[in-house]
């Protein structure tokens, strides 16, 4: 089956809504298919910079939007209990008249990773994220959960009136490894990743446009991962979210780039191509004027 191509932004939660409204509004003008935020305490080098909540800014998004779908990018076990994140998302469902994706991960080793404990090894991770994954899965599909695990316990958890999109809201799973990609395979009605990761070492003796290309090498090589994974996995028809942004030069550097980028993803059979938000410096740096002309772009893009 041929999925229309469609394109998201992430909108970092940086300011006060009072000024934020208006970006979330022209996501929707500019005719983005959806808009996330990430779900984080604190990010990488922003930790020091003004950081807000994920959960009521989606909600007041809804609320000032129309069509646009809305969603995390991504959320993760590092801070949530899948009892009470679940009412979260039941909520915002309700808010958003079913326009939530939820996207979900099993959670780095970041700078806000150890705000809650020890950080996990990453066998545990592995393990927790399935957990996670199956827990929030039977939370939202039904209207009483009892649960005894390694990581959660819920002593009959009531999730009613349940959530808009029936049987549930879809779930994004972030995975670039087997395992992790084996959960996106089973609960995900998308599978997402933002690419591999060029160790500084590598990067550094290679130039932008070498890096760029061992960066687009690197996805390749995870996508046939992916398909041999996935392969003879029952039930949805998965999409494949592409946080384009995690290659080393930023796709709002330039129409140009985007672009390309977009005909490279296409290429390799993803569906969905995720922006970030131009920010003034540091990363993501960018013009709201190329945003601007990109927007513009999109109708065509769509049908390449």
């Amino acid at each position: 089956m041929t999925h229309p191509l469609r394109f998201g932004i992430v909108l970092l939660p940086q300011e006060r809504w009072a000024q934020d409204r208006t970006r979330w509004r022209r996501a929707e003008e500019y005719g983005f298919d959806h808009a996330w935020t990430y779900d984080h305490l604190a990010w990488r080098t922003l930790v020091d910079e003004p950081w807000l909540a994920t959960v009521p800014l989606l909600a007041a998004a809804a609320v000032v939007t129309e069509r646009i779908r809305l969603g995390t990018w991504v959320a993760s076990p590092n801070y949530r209990h899948p009892v009470p994140f679940a009412k979260d998302v039941i909520g915002l469902d309700d808010i958003s008249e079913g326009r939530l994706i939820l996207g979900l991960g099993a959670g780095g080793t970041g700078v806000d990773a150890e705000v809650l404990g020890e950080p996990l090894t990453p066998g545990a991770r592995t393990r927790r994220f399935t957990e996670f994954l199956t827990v929030l899965d039977r939370l939202l599909t039904q209207p009483v959960t009892d649960h005894a695990g390694e990581f959660y316990l819920a002593n009959a958890a009531r999730m009613r009136p349940g959530c808009v999109q029936q049987p549930r809201v879809p779930f994004v799973v972030a995975a670039n490894g087997p395992r992790a990609m084996a959960l996106a395979a089973r609960y995900g009605e998308g599978w997402g990743t933002f690419g591999p990761s060029l160790p500084d070492e590598v990067r550094g003796g290679l130039t932008e446009a070498q890096a760029q290309d061992a960066w687009w090498a690197g996805l390749a090589r995870m996508v046939e991962t992916y398909d041999a994974v996935a392969a003879g996995t029952p039930g949805r028809t998965a999409r494949r979210y592409l946080s384009i942004d995690g290659a080393p030069i930023f796709a709002l550097r330039s129409a140009d780039v985007l672009v390309e980028g977009v005909e490279r993803a296409t290429a390799l059979g993803f569906t969905d191509v995720v922006l970030h938000w131009p920010r003034a410096e540091g990363v993501y740096a960018g013009s709201e004027a190329v945003l601007e002309e990109v927007a513009g772009l999109l109708p065509e893009l769509r049908t390449r």
